[in-house]
């Protein structure tokens, strides 16, 4: 007998998780009550988590990602809420939720087909310009109805009235503790001093639907040319985060914060507090990853509360 090849182990693996993912996908297809046949299922990229599909039928093309129900819970019911909630106030696009469903250990969610092109001279400006205006829709505390996930990691969305409390106590202290107790950072004086003082370091405003995951990774532009947001973060929170995390990675020029601006004016200042928004997710990235996401983040804790 023949051993496999270690390649041809791999493929068929991969085949045998096609296969099972093509028999999800007619099921799927099914329960939406849509008249589609299934013709073909193949492997696309689409995440550092998920594995994703391009499914084709008979009438339309469909996205479909696939996840661990039990390591991740309920994090495509989720990202499903925070899609509808974009596309309800986002005047770009945003892909539509098809279905979502759990069989036995692996969850999917069905999304619409959106099919990429280029940003195209003008496709940036109308992101900023588009990005503000939704920033304008407001709640009458921050938070969310529901928690949700900042990429792998859960994300508390408590109901707070106060945007300082808010972003102690369902961002900054959640992470830091869970990163102290990896032994990746050390509990130190500055960050209780930094807490202390983010209702004098940030300016009060009202409640902004965020995208809070506002990195060049999760915004595309569709054949037309329009903005398209992806794998959302949401809650109602200070817009400030947006804008600091689109400066995380860079991606955005000028004309993004110029349309922004020119929009849903900025208050002066904002640029010294872009490292104190950024703490939330370098604090993400510290957990994840390790490595200079720690020495980032200790940096921006002794500078706001040093």
């Amino acid at each position: 007998m023949v051993p496999e090849r270690r390649e041809d182990a791999g493929r068929s693996l991969q085949d045998q998780q096609v296969t099972d993912v093509r028999k999800a996908a007619a099921i799927l297809l099914a329960r939406t009550g849509l008249p589609d046949q299934l013709l073909d299922t193949l492997p696309v990229g689409g995440g550092c988590i998920n594995d994703c599909y391009q499914l084709r039928t008979d009438q339309d093309t469909f996205f479909l990602k696939v996840n661990d129900a039990k390591a991740f819970p309920k994090m495509f019911k989720a990202e499903a809420r925070g899609l509808t909630l974009l596309a309800d106030h986002f005047q770009g696009a945003i892909p539509q939720v098809v279905y979502e469903e759990v069989f036995g250990d692996q969850q999917y969610l069905l999304l619409t087909w959106i099919e990429q092109g280029c940003a195209g001279p003008n496709g940036m400006a109308l992101l900023g310009e588009f990005l503000a205006r939704m920033h304008r829709v407001s709640a009458p505390v921050f938070g969310l109805d529901t928690d949700n996930y900042m990429g792998s990691l859960p994300q508390q969305n408590t109901p707070t009235e106060s945007f300082a409390d808010f972003y102690r106590d369902s961002r900054l202290m959640p992470l830091y503790k869970q990163a102290a107790e990896r032994g990746v950072m050390h509990v130190n004086a500055a960050f209780d001093k930094l807490c202390n003082r983010l209702e004098e370091l940030i300016p009060a405003e009202n409640p902004s639907l965020v995208h809070g995951d506002l990195w060049s990774g999760n915004v595309l532009f569709d054949a037309q040319g329009t903005p398209v947001l992806i794998d959302p973060a949401v809650a109602y929170s200070h817009r400030e985060c947006d804008i600091a995390m689109s400066m995380m990675f860079g991606g955005f020029d000028q004309s993004f914060y110029d349309a922004y601006d020119q929009n849903h004016p900025l208050v002066p200042g904002w640029e010294a507090r872009i490292p104190l928004f950024q703490l939330y997710p370098l604090l993400v990235h510290v957990i994840l990853f390790g490595g200079s996401y720690v020495r980032q983040a200790e940096e921006v804790i002794r500078k706001f509360g040093g």
